[in-house]
């Protein structure tokens, strides 16, 4: 199942909530104050390897057995 971020509204704080993807956030309250019918906020993509890490698709990464 996917995590979903919501922004509430009362608040302003972010949390994540992780549901089906058919599930709407109407039925949400913040875990802070309460608030009630948080925003979804589009977050960023993550990945374990992290921004410094050699794509193994470009030039500087990947096996150099053939080079």
């Amino acid at each position: 199942m996917p995590i979903y971020e919501y922004l509430c509204r009362k608040c302003g704080k972010i949390f994540e909530k992780i549901q089906k993807i058919n599930e709407g956030g109407d039925h949400l309250t913040c875990p802070s104050c309460g608030g009630k019918k948080p925003e979804k906020v589009l977050s960023g993509f993550s990945s374990s390897k992290g921004s410094d890490s050699s794509s193994s698709c470009g030039p500087t990464g990947g096996s150099s057995r053939f080079t």
